[in-house]
């Protein structure tokens, strides 16, 4: 499956790395191997011929499940009701997500090409050498993350004797799963930016054919890994008002991501977003 992602500043040295709302996938329902019940996980988990880590993906899947189901649940709950006061501090703390994260999570491990669309008065290697950064540092920093939130798991477990939703329990368990999916993300992203042995023979017998104006110069763009595709026309859209130094205006933030199928909260928080690091 191939993902398409877009990549251009926002302000300053301020770069949005962004994939496009795909429509089809976000409405396809969960699929029907992952474990609905303990039993139906352990039955999975104790096979001893699948792999370690199929059989972690098994556990991953199942506690996502429980955790969306668990979150409908306080999303449809009453007006001013304690579930849904604590709906809304989950918003809270979803909000504070750095977008990078977001980003990483949205690289899913079915997808095995990428193509990225960027301003065309950026160069393609630069962009590659971006990209291959927030996907090395990404999996760094989540693995660590990763592994701290596992460790607080069974801290934060003991809180369940109080009587009150144990709000600290579920928001670490989610912590460990969206570190998990970024970790995973980065990796399959620093993999498909990083492979540039797949020179692609298709560049050689289509120096004849007509050819994507935006491609003619970028040799890059005809591998199947990663296909870097510059775009005049997001060129225009982040000079034509604000200039990239002093940063976009939100009209222009929301003109890009209403061209190019982009999610405007997540491409706003990278006004102020700081660096992994």
């Amino acid at each position: 499956m191939r993902a398409k992602l877009v990549v251009f500043p926002v302000r300053g040295r301020n770069w949005c790395f962004t994939r496009t709302i795909d429509h089809s996938i976000s409405a396809t329902p969960v699929s029907s191997q992952s474990p609905s019940t303990l039993k139906e996980l352990w039955t999975n988990v104790k096979v001893p011929t699948k792999p370690l880590n199929a059989k972690a993906e098994l556990f991953v899947d199942f506690i996502a499940n429980k955790m969306n189901q668990a979150w409908i649940v306080l999303e449809k709950a009453q007006d001013g009701s304690l579930k849904k006061k604590i709906h809304g501090l989950g918003l809270w703390l979803l909000s504070r997500v750095h977008p990078s994260e977001i980003f990483l999570k949205s690289i899913s491990k079915e997808i095995t090409s990428v193509e990225v669309v960027f301003p065309s008065s950026l160069n393609a290697q630069l962009v590659r050498r971006r990209l291959r950064d927030i996907a090395l540092r990404g999996s760094i920093v989540h693995r660590k993350y990763f592994y701290g939130s596992i460790s607080l798991i069974p801290l934060t477990s003991a809180l369940s004797i109080l009587p009150l939703p144990n709000v600290p329990f579920f928001w670490i368990l989610f912590r460990a799963y969206s570190h998990w999916r970024a970790m995973q993300g980065g990796e399959n992203l620093l993999e498909l930016v990083s492979n540039s042995s797949k020179t692609s023979q298709t560049h050689k017998k289509n120096k004849t054919e007509p050819t994507d104006s935006n491609d003619q110069s970028h040799p890059n763009s005809h591998e199947q890994n990663c296909v870097l595709r510059p775009s005049k026309e997001l060129d225009h859209l982040i000079h034509v008002e604000d200039g990239v130094h002093d940063g976009l205006s939100r009209q222009t933030i929301m003109k890009i991501c209403k061209i190019y199928s982009l999610n405007t909260q997540d491409v706003i928080k990278y006004e102020e977003a700081k660096s992994y690091m």
